[in-house]
């Protein structure tokens, strides 16, 4: 058995360690007992994964998505003595995790509404009490329908609009939203002055069936003092089922179009759908 829990990272680990801050989605719990699998949606990984994040400079994984919780409250708690033990910080929607970077405060929340409805009232009182506390506040998103190009909602599922919960969570006091769920790249949207993005595809996922669910980006996002003056991204494409490897020219430069076209869509009049 293969236990070099730091492949996956090595295409992009480099690009991970150069910025003040990395942070990451944890869709799986980290438990000694993951049994192997290789099929059904009960995800989990081996404790080795925490201590890769930490070689690949990861400093922060939100812990807000539908398969967190997949081996209950003991394997949540399991996960986050590896992260603690890692020295990665962590977030949900209780829980925010603070950072000082240069003198900038930034705090993080997360929110999860697949598999459950998202309580607006209680995601707009932690954000409220959380925004005097920072400089600069940015709240984790896991939402809306899967497969699919434009953020929507999916009834049974996933019942919040993402668009509508992306301004209420705006309107709350965010500064920035970092969405994920959908395991395709979404638009991009600025509401308000503060930046949005839907969904930034796969990173580490085993979904090699397609092109689209192979296909992520890796944000970068660029503060001076308290504003957002910079967001770019890396595409990536997913190679042997666990590896992203950055893409280069023309591949890129398609999956940065993509991002383009549907922005300007969803600005044109899909988010009103996408808020039903």
């Amino acid at each position: 058995m293969n236990h070099d829990f730091s492949y996956p990272f090595a295409a992009t680990k480099d690009l991970l360690a150069v910025s003040d801050l990395t942070v990451v989605n944890l869709e799986a719990p980290l438990i000694q007992n993951c049994p192997p699998h290789e099929s059904g949606f009960k995800l989990c990984g081996r404790p080795g994964f925490a201590a890769a994040m930490q070689l690949a400079k990861v400093d922060i994984a939100t812990l807000e998505n539908n398969h967190i919780a997949n081996y209950g409250r003991a394997g949540v708690a399991e996960t986050v003595k590896y992260l603690d033990a890692a020295k990665i910080a962590w977030a949900d929607r209780q829980t925010p995790s603070l950072r000082d970077v240069r003198g900038v405060k930034f705090g993080f929340l997360a929110f999860n509404g697949v598999a459950e409805t998202i309580n607006r009232q209680q995601m707009t009182v932690q954000i409220k009490t959380l925004r005097p506390k920072v400089d600069v506040l940015v709240v984790a998103m896991h939402w809306g329908a899967e497969y699919v190009t434009n953020p929507q909602n999916a009834p049974g599922i996933a019942n919040d609009a993402p668009g509508e919960i992306a301004h209420l969570v705006i309107d709350a006091g965010a500064d920035l939203i970092i969405g994920n769920h959908p395991h395709w790249v979404q638009p991009v949207e600025i509401y308000k002055g503060k930046f949005i993005t839907y969904a930034h595809g796969n990173f580490i996922f085993d979904q090699m069936w397609s092109y689209e669910t192979r296909v992520g980006v890796i944000g970068r996002y660029t503060f001076y003092d308290r504003a957002l003056v910079q967001v770019e991204y890396v595409p990536v494409l997913i190679e042997n089922y666990a590896r992203p490897v950055p893409m280069q020219s023309k591949e890129a430069q398609a999956v940065l179009d993509q991002i383009r076209a549907a922005s300007e869509e969803w600005a044109r009049g899909a988010s009103k759908k996408g808020n039903k």
